[in-house]
């Protein structure tokens, strides 16, 4: 099957050639979607034999990854898989997120920090955010996953068809769960690692992924 990787890219010219050279082995096609930088992602991206997208100005991860999707779907993927540019996923991952989908038992696929791998989370994500988190998407979308707010995920082109994403910030994450649900897609969850670089988690932080998932409920 045809799998493109859509790697977002905000000011990430320290370590998008590395993300794309780790990821370029295990996929058909890298898609860079460069989200309106101010610094020398696009060109860095520009040079290693990959597909560009470009934003003129910043709008946001959720529309970043919406036109990856159109591209991939346009360009004849059959599975797409979302990838981040900050080296927090590990690209020898890849091939667990798709397995279940060329196995035929997933439509769409998501990673966990709170299955086998573990994560060097930071204490006060781990332990405050992300069970806030859980519970917010339990009440609003009566949705249970281990893991509400992990970016790392592939889904057929079909899936994405159907995951029209309309929300421009980090709010795309609920949204992707949500509209995977509401147009009863199989999902399946797999064990991922990420890697923390920053663990400046604040307060504020974990009350915006809460607004965030509210706002996905409201605009569906």
């Amino acid at each position: 099957m045809k799998i493109f990787c859509i790697i977002p890219a905000y000011n990430e010219a320290k370590t998008i050639v590395k993300i794309i050279n780790d990821v370029k082995p295990l996929v058909d096609e890298v898609v860079v979607v460069d989200d309106g930088s101010t610094d020398n992602t696009y060109r860095l991206a520009k040079t290693q034999g990959i597909t560009i997208l470009q934003h003129i100005i910043n709008k946001g991860q959720g529309a970043a990854l919406q036109t990856g999707n159109e591209y991939a779907i346009n360009n004849g993927a059959e599975i797409i898989v979302h990838f981040d540019a900050d080296e927090q996923f590990l690209a020898k991952e890849i091939k667990d997120m798709v397995a279940p989908i060329i196995s035929g038992e997933a439509d769409i696929v998501f990673g966990s920090r709170f299955l086998e791998k573990k994560s060097n989370m930071p204490w006060f994500k781990r332990n405050i955010i992300m069970p806030m988190a859980k519970i917010t998407n339990k009440i609003a979308f009566n949705i249970s996953l281990t893991d509400p707010q992990n970016g790392f995920r592939a889904m057929t082109a079909g899936a994405a068809k159907k995951i029209i994403i309309e929300h421009n910030g980090m709010a795309h994450c609920s949204e992707i769960i949500f509209k995977a649900f509401k147009n009863n897609l199989r999902v399946k969850e797999v064990p991922a690692t990420i890697i923390y670089h920053n663990f400046g988690q604040k307060f504020s932080g974990g009350i915006k992924i809460i607004k965030d998932l509210f706002i996905a409920k409201l605009i569906n």
